[in-house]
């Protein structure tokens, strides 16, 4: 298996307040993003749901139960814009998943990665924290545009995370909590108070 041309030690410098949240699919992110959303936090929207409901608009097949390698290529391509567009100087944004992400599907799916998207994955430095949300039996739901097996959403998850992990990021997990549980840990992970980052073992 190939190797980020980046080791841990080669870590960018200090890159924009931009906060990933990723996992497997059906692993409670994105809702945790919506809530955040509704407190007022910057977020992304995920680029895999957007380029599917775009590919069935338009009849296209650049789809993950087909043109594999072209789906990804839309999803880095929606990744890099939601960068370039997202406000470095602000609070943290927090992006439903990162470049890195499409690495990881594409490992997943035994399809060659690009060097161009490792150069990209190093030229769009996150925040060195990224925030995992682990498989969650009790979540996982199938819909129309979700047709893992659960086997498989728990697979993606530990693969994306090794990509983040090889590539210097600290993967973060999130508690097993409810959403308002969930909401609390990554404030207070990402504001002032010290006394949970102590309790969940983080400096």
């Amino acid at each position: 298996m190939e190797r980020p041309p980046a080791s841990r030690d080669a870590r960018p410098p200090l890159p924009p307040p931009f906060v990933v949240v990723t996992g497997g699919p059906g692993a409670g992110k994105t809702t945790l993003l919506d809530a955040l959303a509704r407190r007022g936090h910057p977020v992304t929207a995920e680029a895999g749901r957007a380029v599917i409901r775009e590919q069935r608009a338009s009849g296209g097949d650049a789809l993950p139960w087909a043109d594999r390698a072209r789906f990804a290529e839309l999803m880095a391509a929606r990744d890099t814009a939601a960068y370039a567009a997202a406000d470095r100087t602000g609070p943290p944004v927090f992006f439903d998943r990162g470049v890195h992400d499409t690495i990881g599907y594409l490992r997943l799916e035994g399809i060659p990665v690009p060097p161009a998207l490792h150069r990209a994955a190093r030229a769009h430095p996150y925040h060195p924290r990224v925030l995992f949300a682990p498989f969650r039996p009790d979540l996982y739901r199938l819909d129309a545009e979700r047709t893992q097996t659960p086997a498989v959403a728990r697979r993606t998850g530990e693969v994306i995370a090794a990509v983040y992990e090889e590539y210097g990021y600290e993967v973060v997990p999130l508690p097993c909590l409810g959403v308002a549980g969930r909401v609390a840990f990554v404030e207070e992970l990402f504001g002032a108070a010290p006394a949970l980052r102590r309790a969940c073992g983080l400096r």
